[in-house]
C-alpha cells in the first residue's frame, strides 16, 4: 500500500478529489450528503453505502498518503 501511495502523486490525488471526491457538486457533493446521513444513522441502503466508499476513496488516498510520507 505505501508503494501505491508512493507512486501516487499529488495532483493526481488532487483531481480525483476535486472530480469524484466532490461529484456532484450542485445541490451538494455526494460525500457530504452521505456523511449527514452517515452521521443522523440514515445509511442503511447498500447503494448509499457505495456511494459513501466511491465518493469518499480519493479523500481516504490524500489522508494516507498525507499520514505516510516520509519525515523530513
Amino acid at each position: 500500500m505505501r508503494r501505491l501511495l508512493a507512486r501516487l502523486e499529488w495532483w493526481m490525488v488532487g483531481l480525483l478529489c476535486l472530480t469524484l471526491g466532490l461529484a456532484p457538486v450542485i445541490p451538494e457533493p455526494h460525500v457530504w450528503e452521505k456523511l449527514k446521513m452517515l452521521a443522523a444513522g440514515d445509511l442503511t441502503r447498500p447503494m448509499d453505502i457505495f456511494d459513501l466508499l466511491l465518493h469518499g476513496m480519493p479523500w481516504m488516498f490524500a489522508l494516507a498518503k498525507l499520514a505516510l510520507r516520509p519525515a523530513r
